[in-house]
């Protein structure tokens, strides 16, 4: 048995089974509290948008791929 893929297959999925990932939602300046907590909402966040930017990286990999087989 093949092991389940986590993405589908550029060659067979359509842009609905592949949908583009959506970046976080910034937080604003009253969300943090000021105290300099250990993981504040602005380190989370960067945390979030360095994941988006590599799944993004990989979704676009995906769409070339599939663009380049048609």
């Amino acid at each position: 048995m093949s092991p389940r893929r986590s993405h589908p297959s550029a060659a067979s999925a359509s842009p609905a089974d592949d949908p583009a990932p959506t970046p976080p939602v910034e937080p604003a300046l009253e969300d943090c509290c000021g105290s300099g907590c250990a993981s504040c909402i602005f380190d989370i966040y960067e945390r979030e948008r360095e994941r988006y930017r590599e799944a993004l990286a990989a979704w676009n990999a995906r769409q070339a791929e599939r663009s380049a087989r048609r």
